[in-house]
């Protein structure tokens, strides 16, 4: 380490520390300890520029103790990104650039939005599997790159990380690099309370690369162990470094008071003594440090640019390759399948839509070549298996079917990182009932926006026998409140087969939510159905005495009692509901046309929680559902039991139209 990159480690510290205390909120501890460790990897390894930040052969850097966001500002800003001076003292500012953790999509070079502890190196594992399968598709002149991801010991408590981190050991993804900051610290204070494990045998035991650095602090220890880690090619590395947080605070470093308090200015006036930095102002970066970094970053645009001339030269000799290439990174939805009515009748039979659902994303899969994804454990279950496309391994990278494992969380973490990678659509699949153990990664696919598609099968008390635990009833209403996800829950296999269109047009997450058991095919289904709910059966009167809302299994509840009301003069419209959300963004003139106001006896069927239906069937409505956990039974008596047959349902509604 010479002299100028002591000095420009200690302006991160405290450009870190100042924009801290400026904003009364944040975590100063890590950006202090890590400063040194980050700096290395960045100067020395990662491949990288401002000049074009989402060049896509360059290395991923993920920082998943993201509450040490400041320190990645720092770097962005030093580094030439699109992070200003301006910007740093507007952090944690309401719509700064800088907010309180890195978020994906607002700050240029953040490569995945991290703080809720193990997700970013869960996705760090998808962009790594995301840069194997590229690499074997397209070769390592055009794909070549690492992926960096810094955790700290909230990440590796968190269950996720340990999800994660066994399978990419078993994937032997030697370009994964992590470099933990076992600084002992928590916010209860120290780590001995709670986590005493011995971190180096367990990533041993998953089969990673274990490298200690005794000292975090020591530049060059940290730039050799880096050194090793990518040498290492056959197993992902963790590089366990001793540092101390709060490094510098005369007072606070090694102690709990400063993981997520600001160090205060009188503090950090003595800090700054300490680093011989005396009577300086606040955001104060020397012109030698700007003056450094800017051949820092004329090496790194140098990289870019071999790169682009190695593109370039493909183009102009390889049209296949680059043929491919847009098809992966530039995906459009292919035309036939949108205009192929071949497709459309194959989803006429009667079917479990977990079938019609296999059925279509095969037939996607042949339209769609960088369709990948898999499930945890269940392949049989949720008929999610590509046939034609081979399984990623350790011996064939080249495969699209990826085996999570029993790992429902990490397999969502995952499927962020691989969409968040680029080049890919990616599925992930389970039984509905564990969209629980998903739950926040599905909302971080929510709150990036990704296109990340999770497919849900056994969506009801139609599982059976397997009992409550199994039987989902209020999941698909947590679902439904993810702001930007969209669900789906198709009543046949039309729908179904519209839903998936639906869910590859989308630009952000959709679920679709699939029965175990046998649906018929409906008459009555349209390409109406593009537009998230319809009219499935029509009234035969100017204006219907009622609506009948349902979706999934319960359309077809719908479209049998509507036949015997109209037995009692009642004449009904069926209105199948696949998708709320998407219903929603529709003009207020469909929608009115679907559901018109001046029909106020409305009824919506779901053998699922009521919740959420309220708003489409009013205060005058009646909402026909499961408000309590399910039974072990067979699937026909426990629809019997819970008021899911036309003949219940049937009594409900003439009760509520007073007949």
């Amino acid at each position: 380490m010479n002299a100028l990159d002591k000095k420009t480690i200690e302006t991160i510290r405290f450009l870190s520390v100042d924009a801290i205390n400026k904003a009364n909120s944040g975590h100063p501890g890590l950006p202090m300890g890590v400063a040194t460790m980050a700096f290395a990897l960045w100067k020395e390894f990662l491949k990288g520029t401002s000049k074009n930040s989402e060049w896509t052969d360059r290395d991923r850097f993920v920082l998943s103790a993201g509450h040490g966001s400041m320190l990645y500002y720092s770097l962005l800003h030093l580094f030439g990104y699109d992070v200003s001076l301006e910007d740093i003292k507007s952090f944690r500012q309401l719509g700064s650039k800088t907010p309180g953790h890195p978020e994906f999509g607002i700050t240029d070079g953040v490569e995945t939005t991290t703080g809720p502890l193990g997700q970013g190196i869960s996705n760090a594992v998808g962009m790594a599997m995301a840069e194997r399968r590229l690499e074997a598709e397209f070769g390592n002149d055009l794909i070549d790159h690492h992926t960096y991801v810094v955790v700290g010991d909230g990440d590796l408590m968190e269950g996720i990380s340990s999800e994660a981190s066994s399978l990419a050991g078993h994937l032997k993804l030697g370009k994964l690099i992590a470099l933990y900051d076992s600084n002992n610290i928590t916010i209860d204070g120290d780590t001995n309370i709670t986590f005493t494990e011995d971190v180096s045998k367990r990533y041993e035991a998953y089969g990673w690369h274990v490298i200690d650095v005794e000292d975090g602090n020591d530049y060059d220890e940290i730039v050799e162990a880096l050194k090793k880690a990518k040498a290492e090619s056959d197993k992902p590395s963790i590089i366990i470094a001793k540092t101390v947080i709060g490094y510098g605070s005369p007072n606070k470093a090694g102690t709990s008071s400063v993981h997520g308090s600001p160090l205060g200015k009188d503090e950090a006036i003595l800090m700054k003594k300490n680093f011989g930095w005396d009577n300086v102002s606040e955001f104060y970066i020397p012109q030698e440090v700007y003056d450094y970094m800017k051949t820092i970053i004329a090496e790194k645009e140098e990289d870019y640019d071999k790169w682009e001339e190695k593109f370039e030269n493909a183009k102009k000799t390889d049209s296949e390759l680059i043929s491919k290439w847009d098809n992966f990174f530039n995906f459009e939805l292919p035309k036939e399948i949108l205009e192929d009515e071949g497709i459309w009748n194959q989803m006429t039979t009667t079917d479990a839509t977990r079938s019609s659902g296999g059925k279509m994303i095969n037939i996607i899969s042949e339209f769609v070549p960088n369709l990948v994804g898999g499930s945890a454990d269940l392949n049989g279950s949720t008929k999610t298996y590509l046939k034609k496309f081979g399984d990623f391994t350790v011996e064939n990278p080249k495969g699209n079917n990826i085996f999570f494992g029993i790992r429902e969380h990490a397999m969502a973490g995952i499927l962020n990182g691989i969409s968040l990678h680029g080049g890919f659509r990616v599925f992930g699949a389970t039984f509905l009932s564990f969209a629980d153990y998903m739950k926040p990664s599905i909302r971080l696919s929510a709150l990036m926006n990704l296109p990340v598609i999770y497919i849900f099968t056994h969506d009801s008390i139609g599982v059976g026998e397997d009992g409550p635990t199994h039987q989902p009833i209020e999941q698909v209403a947590m679902l439904r409140s993810i702001p930007n996800l969209k669900v789906f829950r198709p009543a046949d296999g039309k729908e179904t087969a519209i839903a998936w269109v639906e869910a590859l047009k989308n630009d952000g997450p959709s679920a679709l939510i699939l029965t175990r058991q046998n649906l018929p095919s409906q008459e009555g289904v349209t390409k109406a159905a593009h537009y998230g709910a319809y009219t499935l059966v029509k009234e035969k009167k100017e204006k219907p005495d009622l609506i009948l809302m349902a979706s999934g299994s319960e359309v077809q509840l719908a479209v049998e009692t509507a036949k015997k009301l109209a037995d009692q003069d009642i004449d009904a419209r069926v209105v199948s509901m696949m998708s709320f959300r998407h219903f929603e963004e529709q003009p207020d003139e469909y929608k009115q046309q679907v559901l018109p106001s001046d029909v106020e006896n409305r009824i919506s069927i779901e053998a699922l929680t009521t919740m959420g239906w309220y708003k489409y069937v009013g205060l005058k409505g009646l909402a026909i559902g499961i408000d309590r956990f399910g039974e072990s039974g067979k699937d026909t008596d426990l629809f019997e039991y819970f008021g899911m047959t036309t003949e219940k349902v049937l009594e409900k509604a003439l009760a509520y139209m007073g007949k």
